[in-house]
């Protein structure tokens, strides 16, 4: 726990924890919304968000489709299953589909500033996290962090009104649909861009 003024922020323990999370997020019930700004966040945090260090949401969910179809990823499509899980493993989540980064992608991330021979050694290149709000898969693991961060770099994407919720930048917006593919919807772009 670090605190900074009124604040706590709490780390996990490491990437099982955020992983079981995830898992849990996924069979949770959905809060009721009872007030407008209840609303606003909702939407913002389905639009864009952060899931610990890397992009979820519809943003998120979109950043990994466009990698895949650019041929930055490969190994699966990023349609969440869960009905072909390893029955083996039912812990599996977040190993059961294996994404690679092609050499396409590393020549594409580097042109973006990311030098995937510089990934964290401690955690795994490339996972998937099951988006809750979107039931499909968003890039986790060091890849997921340093391509976040690097987002927020270029000011392709800022952090929004809520805790937690991600805008994308009209520079972003450009930026994303130019070098890695990424299709925008209106559900994505927010207000004001």
């Amino acid at each position: 726990m670090e605190q900074r003024g009124r604040h706590r922020f709490y780390r996990l323990a490491g990437p099982d924890v955020s992983a079981a999370l995830e898992c849990l997020a996924l069979i949770a019930p959905p809060l009721a919304i009872t007030s407008l700004k209840q609303s606003n966040r909702a939407i913002a945090l389905r639009r864009g968000r952060s899931c610990y260090d890397h992009l979820a949401g519809r943003l998120g969910v979109a950043l990994m489709r466009g990698l895949l179809e650019r041929g930055i990823l490969t190994g699966h499509d990023g349609i969440h299953r869960p009905d072909e899980s390893v029955r083996d493993r039912p812990a599996s989540y977040g190993h059961d589909a294996q994404y690679r980064l092609t050499r396409t992608g590393r020549t594409a991330l580097a042109e973006l500033g990311i030098h995937t021979e510089r990934l964290p050694p401690r955690r795994p290149a490339i996972r998937y996290c099951v988006d809750w709000s979107e039931h499909q898969h968003h890039l986790a693991g060091g890849l997921g962090a340093v391509l976040t961060a690097r987002l927020f770099a270029l000011d392709w994407v800022r952090w929004g009104r809520s805790p937690r919720a991600v805008d994308l930048t009209d520079t972003g917006a450009h930026g994303m649909e130019r070098t890695l593919g990424i299709i925008l919807t209106d559900a994505m772009v927010p207000v004001g861009c």
